[in-house]
């Protein structure tokens, strides 16, 4: 299978095509876990648009829980959280806490 080239893609383009990180599961490679707390969550999707491996579930246009078989632990999400009333809606913890 020929992969195409970045002009092929549609600017901002999320790649679901045969050859991409969805036929492997790279959650076993992280050291930190990203932990949501819902009650700070004020559903801005910031989390699920920042994510590098689309790790990060919507269902019904909200925020829901986090896809662990793809989540390499790198943070941009808790980094993207505004959160609420100073809280953020993520926290990294330490894998196996």
């Amino acid at each position: 299978m020929k992969l195409k080239n970045w002009r092929e893609l549609t600017p901002g383009a999320v790649i679901l095509e045969a050859g991409n990180a969805i036929e492997f599961k790279t959650g076993s490679w992280r050291s930190f876990r990203p932990i949501w707390k819902e009650e700070y969550c004020i559903q801005c999707l910031f989390c699920w648009l920042y994510c590098p491996d689309m790790a990060i579930n919507v269902k019904d246009g909200k925020r829901a829980e986090f896809n662990y078989d793809y989540c390499k632990g790198c943070g941009i999400c808790a980094l993207e959280c505004p959160g609420k009333k100073g809280n953020k809606a993520i926290v990294m913890i330490e894998e196996g806490e």
